[in-house]
């Protein structure tokens, strides 16, 4: 799976925050979950936690998914 790409944040005077994916607004952040959003992407892969706040993240196991006899289309 290849890491995650094209996020950008940007931070506001009022303490929010808006995260970007590839110029179209991803996700906007306010009070403590802006902070919170902020120490973590300072500390960890920025795209990487950008990914993740916003949702925009696969887990790896869609293929597997999709194969699974639930989701076979039925005949």
């Amino acid at each position: 799976m290849p890491r995650p790409q094209g996020f950008t944040y940007e931070q506001h005077p009022d303490a929010s925050v808006t995260i970007t994916h590839r110029g179209q607004a991803a996700g906007t952040l306010r009070g403590p979950r802006a902070a919170r959003f902020l120490e973590e992407v300072e500390t960890g892969d920025p795209q990487l936690v950008m990914a993740r706040w916003t949702g925009n993240y696969k887990h790896g196991n869609e293929r597997t998914a999709r194969n699974h006899p639930r989701n076979r289309p039925r005949n």
